[in-house]
């Protein structure tokens, strides 16, 4: 098969600056493979936990030292401004936006209950607000082109993950918002999908003390370079799906779809029928119904939570 390239396309990656980090090994390997790369990072951390920095400068100077194209932006993708902002750098670096993945995002593991309206808000304006932002602001360039290819980020806690509340919320809507935006790309040639990557990443060691076993499973066999590719075939001209969700994690491909059983009707309908044939409201439901990556955070040895007021 011919080697997949992204020659003449314009590509923004979001949360890219961070080390090791799935943002930094898209932008990477889009680089490699041709594509003009926008780095996109806010340099600094909005969660409590998170070791070294994160630099777009950093990331854009491997690129280019490698012998590919890419300029940094530094906006928050967290506010319409910011997320208008960094669409402006690649129109103004290279003129075009073919590719969006927004990948920046935070995960704070902590008690419903114990969690702070800002970090809680922090999740809804990052994760799920920004990436309806920066859609948003690529959208109308896009449609003009009649081309685009968006892949965001979703994660298997969109099921639900207790101890993950605010980031399964935030990334339930990214799932649902991408099946919706994906149905209004067809007609302008924009193809729309989710990832939900695991690996091993500075956020994932924010979470966890080292001596977890998800720290040592992820560190060990969770690189983020073995979900780029996955990422790059979704970011491709030759991506064959929209609207989906797919799995990437340690080289395990796999696709996320929703489900009904057959149940039953009755008409009139009473509330003693729907108690007495329960069995099929629920009959054929697998017994692996949970997407997979939605594990359950309790069996994890989740680092204390330290309620702190960030900016």
């Amino acid at each position: 098969m011919t080697d997949l390239r992204f020659d003449g396309r314009t590509a923004i990656v979001t949360g890219a600056g961070g080390k090791p980090s799935l943002g930094r090994s898209y932008a990477l390997l889009l680089a490699e493979r041709g594509a003009n790369v926008v780095v996109n990072d806010i340099g600094r951390t909005v969660a409590p936990g998170y070791a070294g920095t994160a630099s777009a400068e950093e990331v854009v100077e491997e690129i280019r030292r490698a012998g590919g194209s890419a300029v940094a932006d530094t906006n928050s993708i967290a506010t319409e401004e910011g997320a208008a902002a960094l669409i402006e750098t690649a129109i103004d670096a290279f003129g075009q936006v073919d590719v969006l993945i927004n990948n920046a995002g935070i995960s704070i593991a902590a008690a419903f209950d114990e969690m702070t309206s800002h970090d809680i808000r922090q999740h809804v304006d990052i994760n799920l607000m920004g990436t309806i932002w920066t859609c948003r602001a690529a959208w109308p360039h896009m449609k003009a082109n009649g081309y685009g290819r968006i892949v965001n980020t979703s994660s298997g806690a969109f099921a639900g993950a207790p101890l993950l509340v605010a980031y399964s919320a935030s990334k339930g809507g990214v799932f649902s918002f991408t099946r919706a935006l994906a149905g209004e790309g067809d007609a302008y040639g924009i193809k729309v999908n989710n990832l939900n990557p695991g690996a091993f990443t500075r956020m994932v060691a924010a979470q966890q003390d080292e001596s977890s076993p998800m720290y040592q499973l992820a560190q060990s066999n969770l690189p983020p370079e073995l979900v780029a590719p996955v990422a790059a075939v979704l970011s491709h001209e030759c991506c064959p799906v929209s609207g989906d969700t797919i799995n990437g994690a340690g080289g395990l491909v796999n696709r996320v779809y929703l489900a009904e059983t057959g149940g039953f009707s009755e008409n009139p309908l009473t509330i003693e029928a729907v108690v007495e044939r329960w069995t099929e409201v629920i009959g054929g439901t697998p017994d692996n119904a949970v997407p997979a990556g939605a594990h359950d955070p309790r069996e994890w040895n989740v680092k204390q939570y330290v309620a702190a007021d960030r900016d």
